[in-house]
């Protein structure tokens, strides 16, 4: 039996979750053989998953999305780092009810890069998501050597709203250890920089964003692309329509800059965290997430989950917090049955604030369907 969940956002952990099912599982069948891989499509939890999965906590101090000092984790094993952009820039590290979607920026974010590279880190996967900011990856990319100036020779201000006054993009002082990594952008998100469906149209406005500042955070994002262009060439222009480069606010755009390669999140990660064994010796896997949707289908990680094990002819049960999902597109996705909390308790309200036992109920279902 093979755990291999992602967290219930506002809930549980992702190992929290692996725990309830396990408890609840061995109520039914107390000798059980269970294998907890927590897992993650790098958005927030990703340095969580993998270190559940073997790689050692790292911390460093680097500047929170407003610029205030904020302690931050990856996680390394051997010469491979799994950085996690929401440690530095991400909501969670706003105070409670704060946006600022022009000016938060991602300087943390090159900071802690940098630090995982200090750690002697070859490979970077570096998980985006739930990011507090669009600025194109500029303070990234300002914290690992690039200038951005406006025409009177002075840094822009910090956030997307501070690149409408760009006049020059000087890279030649990046940081010379990026040419020598394996950089792995990690996302689920294939959006461009901007347009209709680029990173301030589409995800502005979850962090605080009116339409006026979409507006101007789009165009500020197209000016920015337009003169990193005349620092760097066409190949500016190209990565703005890349997939993934609408990542995290744009965060993807500055990666693919210096060379990162964008993957799915949920198959790099299941790659990192080395499902593929742990998947060879189960003979059911459990995935799941809080909310089983129609994002859920869309690279999420129990659609990557339940893909993997499909390919491997493993039957695949889920836990969710609220389904979603009809049966007949479960099944297409690969998902044999979920079990949702509120199947369990109606009450939504007391899922959330109950989710841990309610779970370990859901899974003595599980346990009593599949096991019993």
């Amino acid at each position: 039996m093979l755990i291999a969940a992602d967290k219930f956002k506002g809930s549980l952990t992702a190992v929290q979750v692996a725990e309830r099912v396990t408890a609840g599982l061995r109520r039914v069948v107390p000798d059980v053989e269970v294998e907890a891989l927590p897992v993650a499509d790098g958005g927030d939890g990703t340095v969580d998953a993998a270190v559940a999965a073997g790689f050692e906590r790292r911390e460093a101090r680097v500047a929170g999305p407003l610029g205030d000092e904020v302690t931050a984790a990856f996680a390394l094993r051997g010469d491979t780092a799994v950085v996690e952009m929401a440690e530095a820039s991400g909501l969670q590290r706003l105070p409670a009810g704060v946006f600022a979607p022009l000016s938060a920026s991602t300087y943390g974010s090159g900071e802690l890069l940098r630090a995982a590279l200090d750690a002697g880190a070859r490979t970077i996967v570096f998980g985006v998501g739930g990011s507090a900011t669009t600025d194109g990856g500029a303070g990234m990319l300002s914290a690992l050597g690039a200038r951005f100036l406006t025409a009177d020779g002075e840094p822009v201000a910090p956030g997307g709203g501070g690149l409408a006054d760009l006049a020059r993009a000087d890279l030649s002082g990046l940081d010379v250890r990026l040419a020598d990594v394996e950089f792995v952008l990690a996302s689920d998100v294939d959006n461009p920089l901007t347009g209709p469906k680029g990173a301030p149209a589409v995800y502005g406005p979850q962090k605080g964003a009116s339409p006026a500042d979409v507006e101007t955070l789009d165009a500020a994002l197209a000016h920015y692309a337009k003169v990193l262009e005349e620092a760097i060439g066409t190949r500016a222009a190209e990565f703005a329509a890349s997939p993934g480069a609408g990542a995290a606010g744009g965060i993807g755009y500055g990666a693919l800059i210096v060379g990162a390669r964008f993957c799915a999140g949920i198959e790099v990660m299941l790659d990192v965290l080395g499902f593929a064994p742990a998947l060879g010796r189960a003979s059911l896997v459990i995935t799941g997430e809080g909310s089983l949707d129609e994002q859920t289908l869309h690279g999420k990680a129990p659609a990557g989950v339940a893909a993997a094990a499909r390919a491997a002819g493993k039957e695949v049960v889920a836990v969710c917090g609220r389904l979603a999902l009809a049966p007949e597109v479960l099944g297409r996705a690969g998902i044999r049955r979920a079990y949702a909390l509120t199947d369990v308790e109606p009450d939504v309200a007391r899922c959330i604030a109950e989710a841990g036992p309610i779970l370990e109920q859901v899974a003595e279902r599980i346990g009593a369907d599949f096991l019993g």
